[in-house]
């Protein structure tokens, strides 16, 4: 499965509830804590991607890029 080819049957919206209920359960923990972790955590689950050929490198490239737009766009407003 690309990056691309992802559904909007809700199943990201689930995911996406089940990811912020989480979350709240790690509030004792530092936001840039949390970040370290998160950053482990998603390069490892980006590596098992490309190893399981689900994506390729150019789709993690673009990928990272679109995270660091995103989290960098907060700057600039």
């Amino acid at each position: 499965m690309s990056f691309t080819d992802i559904r909007s049957d809700g199943t990201l919206e689930e995911c996406l509830d089940e990811l912020n209920d989480f979350m709240g359960g790690l509030q004792r923990y530092a936001p840039t804590i949390l970040a370290v972790a998160m950053r482990v955590h998603l390069g490892t689950l980006l590596q098992a991607l490309l190893e399981a050929q689900q994506c390729s490198r150019p789709e993690v490239r673009d990928f990272v890029r679109e995270l660091e737009r995103d989290a960098l766009q907060a700057e600039e407003r």
